[in-house]
């Protein structure tokens, strides 16, 4: 189903560089400034709200902690939510100063700074025509931020997740590395999932598949992709649920 017949929100996941610039870390004032002037024309096209799932990686990989045994996968994962509140903190505002009505909601316990996520409140916001900023994770350890946002997504009652990368689709290989590989223009699931495309993991995209969530792979680098997915126009790739 194209989103552009639709009427259910999508989710766009970022990642944390799209708050830094590639290869960089902490937070750069003007690309987060160009991240949310995007966001905000992204909402601008939906039917309805927009959720927004930033990652953390611009600003702490828990994995690489846990890898030297500096600290459990447990705390290295909370330290990753952490993160992405602090990223989503950073994008709320932006959105607002950009004009976009924005809210942050964190599935990590962070009282005084950020609402508590619940699926009716979330809701409520979407209907309202906000961009729903969604951080902290699960609020649990030992799911991937690609799982994090399928339950989301699945919570939420999205049509389909936006996957900002920096590449513009899916190839069946590395385009980088491999200058005969082939992009795909459409793909079900099961294809992704049987080529070990990596898309999401498998997870994510298990649970995609199970409540009818599209995925769009998409280059977030060319200007107004997000918009003009929302809108149903032919952009990056993208993985159907049949």
């Amino acid at each position: 189903m194209s989103p552009a017949h639709d009427d259910r929100p999508a989710l766009l996941k970022l990642s944390g560089e799209s708050l830094s610039g590639e290869g960089k870390t902490g937070i750069d004032p003007e690309r987060l400034r160009e991240t949310a002037g995007q966001v905000a024309e992204a909402l601008a096209a939906a039917p309805t709200g927009l959720a927004v799932v930033p990652g953390g990686g611009n600003l702490l990989r828990g994995a690489t902690i846990a890898a030297a045994g500096l600290a459990p996968r447990a705390t290295a994962d909370h330290m990753g939510m952490l993160a992405t509140v602090i990223n989503g903190l950073a994008l709320r505002d932006a959105l607002r100063a950009a004009g976009a009505p924005a809210t942050l909601l964190s599935g990590a316990g962070v009282r005084g700074i950020a609402e508590e996520f619940t699926r009716e409140r979330g809701r409520e916001l979407l209907d309202a025509d906000h961009v729903v900023v969604l951080a902290g994770g699960t609020g649990s350890p030992f799911f991937s931020t690609d799982t994090g946002a399928a339950l989301r997504a699945a919570e939420l009652g999205c049509g389909t997740i936006l996957k900002a990368t920096k590449v513009d689709g899916v190839y069946d290989a590395d385009p980088k590395s491999n200058p005969d590989a082939q992009r795909f223009d459409r793909l079900t699931i099961d294809e992704a999932i049987r080529r070990e495309l990596r898309v999401l993991d498998l997870s994510a995209l298990d649970m995609c598949r199970a409540h009818g969530i599209d995925v769009i792979v998409f280059d977030f680098a060319v200007g107004g992709a997000a918009a003009r997915a929302i809108r149903g126009e032919a952009v990056g790739t993208r993985i159907e649920t049949a």
